[in-house]
Parts: structure tokens; C-alpha cells; sequence
């Protein structure tokens, strides 16, 4: 059956202005459904496995180059003393969560519905979503600035900062959040072009934006050309420019009408109902990001119990696993927006396919890493510390939790299914599963006085309850039909 009968024979609405997002709309007309854009066409026809693969290295270039630019930040501060590093220390963490909720909670649910929007052939209703990220961007980027401008100072101050240290941390803080809705709009925008398929131009824009922060950072923190550096703030100030200046690619890419969506430029009448649809999928997402920052924070904190030399070979092996979100998502954020176009063009058994494939590719990779992770720890380990006993702690966490690094990927894949299918239960309650069992088994480890390294043994059996628990969704079918 072809694409343009499958389009005419079943179409699903996706959330819009006008609609509420569970209705169903018209069939497309005839013209709709073979005018489609070449990238949505690219989305319903080409071979799956290839198709993923072209999309996934695009994808993961984003998700590693949005990390480097964090770990350079930290770098820059840091040369500018102890002080300054100790007070962006806490700042960065929460920096990072809010353009995590942003780029793959929120930001999942304007993927998904972008792309499934354009799989009915109706490129008008999918070039509101622009507007959408612009209003949740502004009213989310407003909220975030609140809070934390209100309640920064006492945030900081039971976190342990004070002297000048805290006030590194507030004058920081003060700058980075009071700019909080260029992140916000950065990420929506660049999830609505996502959204369309064109990953290649999140790449050329953070790419950009990265050689751009390279001197910009240094220079506003350390001064140059007869300028006095702003110290550590000058940190924040550049990374608002970086999101400023990407923000303002992304609106020119999208109401320039370079792309598949064709935004007006006068706001049409937006309903609540659409902002909702996407903020339930953005919250279960996030609540799936926050467990999984969660479980490994309860392991270092049970862990850290056995010692420095304890914490320090699970934060080393720890590393890894961290390495493996980026991979994950390379392939578990394209997988999600062929499934979004293939359901709302009706091509139902392909949205599964795309899953079974999915899944098959990142288990296959993140699998691969922890096998030889667990087959020669010391190569990873000691990048970080010659230490034998760090080396050992380091070796115990790889041997025991890297044969079960498919399951990471098993369960981020299907958590990205859930983002497309709009059914993330599944998947928000295998992460709270995840992070229980971390909690249950250091605590077990405590109370009958084990070694640290039994921690271990909890977090492979989380990592299997995370990518296990969400299976029967899928093999039932949940969200597809």
C-alpha cells in the first residue's frame, strides 16, 4: 500500500490550536498527501534501520557537543581559583536540569507532535507548534527565573556554600536564571525543528554557537584586549549569549520558511488544550530524567560510605554510564520521530517496526560498550586514577553493572517510544522502579553492614527493571492503534 493511501485511509489528529489533541480530524485531501515535504515523505518510506542511523549521528552530535560545552564551562571557572569552582558547583547541576526538562521532556513532547502532525499531511497545523514553543518558552523561561532568583540564596545556603563561594554562586546563578527563557526558547525551537526531521540543522547551530563560546567565554571571564573579565560570572553571561544568539537561528530558520513548517508571522489563536497535551508528556518525561539523576545520586551517596577511594572508583566507572544518555538518545530520539509520523499517517505496523528496530540497534550498542567496559575495566578506570584501590572499586562497578548496560538502552529506546505513542507510564514507573531498588539495596547494604560494592549488584538489577518493566507496552501494542 502506498503512502499517499495509507495517508488517505487513516489519519490521526495530532494537538493543535483548534483541537483538542485526543479528537480525530479529517483525512487529509488528496493534494495534501502528495505534497508532503521530502522529509516527512523521508520519514514514511525510506528503510527503516539506514533511515535511523542517517538521523541518530546528527542527534548524538547535538546531545555530546551540548556536553562539552558544560564540561568547558567548568573549566574556564576553574582556573580562576577554588572559590569560583566551589560556588558554580552547585549552579551547574541545576543548569543542566532545566535544559534537560527543556530539550528532552518538553521539548520530546513538540517533537513528537511536530512530527506526527506532519504525517496527516497538514503542514499548517504542525507550523503552530512554533508559536506554542515560543508562549511555553517565555511563561516556563518567567517561572524558572522566579523561583530561582527568589529562592536561590537559601537554595545555596543549605546545599553547605558560604563566604565567598555563596557569593560566586548567587551572582552566577543571578545571571544565568534571570536569562532563563533564551534556554527555554533555544531548546522548544530546536525541538520543533527536530520535530520536522531536520536534525542537521541543530547540529550546524549548536556547532556554531560552540566555536562561538570557545574565545567568548575566556574573554568575558578572564578579560582580554585591555577589557577586565567579569570573573566567573563572565561564564554566565557567555552562555547566554551562546542561547540568545541560537535562539535567533532558530526563529530565522523557522518563520523564514526554510524548512518544512511555515509559521505566520502574526500569532494565530492558540488553545490550552494543545500546551497541555504537550506538558503532560513533558512532565512524565521529566519525572523519567529526574529518577535517573536521582538513582545515581543515591548510589554515590550510599557508596561514599565505603570512602574516598569507594567513591571514587564509582564515580569513575559511573562516568560511563553517563556517556551512555547521549548514545541512547542518538537513536532512542529519531526512533520516536518516525514512529510520531508513521502514527499519525496511519501506518501503524511501521511505528511498531521502527520500535522492534530501535530497540534491536541501541541494546546492540550500549550492550557492546558494557561488555568491553566489564572485559578490560582498567582501560576506562584509568583515565581517571593509577589508584589500586580506586582501580579495583572502579573494576568491581564495571564487571558487575556493564553486562547489563543493554537494558539502559532497552529502556531509553522505549521511553522514547512512549514520548511518540503519548503512553510514557510504562516508562515513568520503571524509572521510579529503577530508583527504588538503589534505594532498598543500599540500604540493605547498610543495615547488614556489606561491602559498598554490593551496591553494585542493585544497580544492574535497577538497570534490568528499567528496561524490562516498559516492555509489555509495546509487545501489546499500547498507543499504536
Amino acid at each position: 500500500m502506498s503512502s499517499s493511501a495509507a495517508l488517505l485511509r487513516r489519519t490521526e489528529a495530532s494537538a493543535d490550536g483548534r483541537r483538542c489533541p485526543h479528537r480525530h480530524a479529517s483525512p487529509p485531501s488528496r493534494a495534501a498527501a502528495v505534497d508532503l515535504d521530502p522529509r516527512t515523505r523521508m520519514l514514511l518510506e525510506q528503510p527503516i534501520a539506514p533511515l535511523i542511523l542517517r538521523l541518530a549521528l546528527p542527534n548524538a552530535t547535538v546531545m555530546t557537543v551540548q556536553i562539552l560545552i558544560g564540561l568547558l564551562e567548568v573549566y574556564f571557572v576553574s582556573r580562576t581559583g577554588v572559590d569560583a569552582l566551589a560556588g558554580v558547583a552547585p549552579v551547574f547541576p541545576l543548569v543542566s536540569l532545566v535544559v534537560a526538562i527543556a530539550q528532552g521532556a518538553i521539548g520530546g513532547g513538540f517533537v513528537t507532535t511536530v512530527a506526527r502532525a506532519l504525517g496527516t499531511g497538514r503542514i499548517g497545523d504542525a507550523s503552530d507548534y512554533a508559536w506554542y514553543a515560543v508562549v511555553l518558552g517565555v511563561l516556563l523561561g518567567l517561572a524558572t527565573s522566579v523561583v530561582m532568583l527568589t529562592l536561590g540564596s537559601q537554595l545555596y545556603g543549605t546545599m553547605g556554600i558560604s563566604g565567598n563561594a555563596l557569593a560566586i554562586a548567587l551572582s552566577y546563578s543571578g545571571i544565568i536564571f534571570a536569562g532563563a527563557i533564551p534556554i527555554w526558547l533555544f531548546n522548544l525551537l530546536m525541538a520543533v525543528v527536530r520535530g520536522t526531521g531536520s536534525l542537521l540543522v541543530p547540529v550546524i547551530v549548536v556547532c556554531s554557537g560552540a566555536l562561538i563560546l570557545l574565545p567568548l567565554s575566556p574573554a568575558l571571564i578572564f578579560g582580554a584586549f585591555g577589557y577586565q573579565g567579569l570573573g566567573p560570572s563572565g561564564g554566565a553571561v557567555a552562555m547566554l549569549v551562546y542561547y540568545a544568539f541560537g535562539t535567533l537561528a532558530y526563529a530565522v530558520y523557522l518563520w523564514g520558511h526554510f524548512g518544512a513548517l511555515k509559521p505566520s508571522f502574526r500569532m494565530p489563536t492558540l488553545s490550552l488544550a494543545p500546551m497541555l497535551a504537550i506538558l503532560r508528556v513533558g512532565g512524565m518525561s521529566a519525572v523519567v530524567s529526574a529518577t535517573t539523576n536521582l538513582t545515581l545520586a543515591i548510589v554515590t551517596a550510599y557508596v561514599a560510605i565505603g570512602g574516598v577511594e569507594a567513591l571514587a572508583g564509582y564515580g569513575a566507572g559511573s562516568r560511563l554510564e553517563f556517556l551512555l544518555v547521549p548514545l541512547a538518545y542518538g537513536i532512542g530520539g529519531p526512533v520516536g520521530i518516525i514512529i510520531s509520523a508513521n502514527l499519525g499517517a496511519g501506518r501503524i505496523d511501521r511505528a511498531v517496526k521502527t520500535s522492534w528496530i530501535g530497540i534491536a540497534m541501541a541494546c546492540t550498542l550500549t550492550e557492546a560498550i558494557g561488555l568491553a567496559a566489564a572485559a578490560f575495566p582498567e582501560a576506562w578506570i584509568g583515565l581517571f586514577s593509577q589508584d589500586p584501590a580506586v582501580l579495583q572499586i572502579g573494576a568491581e562497578y564495571l564487571h558487575r553493572v556493564g553486562p547489563f548496560f543493554g537494558f539502559f538502552g532497552l529502556g531509553y529506546v522505549l521511553y522514547c517510544a512512549g514520548q511518540a505513542t503519548r503512553r510514557m507510564e510504562a516508562s515513568v514507573l520503571a524509572a521510579l522502579l529503577r530508583a527504588a531498588i538503589a534505594i532498598a539495596g543500599g540500604y540493605a547494604v547498610v543495615a547488614l553492614k556489606a561491602d559498598v560494592t554490593w551496591n553494585f549488584i542493585a544497580v544492574a538489577v535497577g538497570m534490568v527493571a528499567f528496561g524490562v518493566f516498559a516492555m509489555p507496552s509495546l509487545i501489546r501494542r499500547a498507543g499504536y492503534e
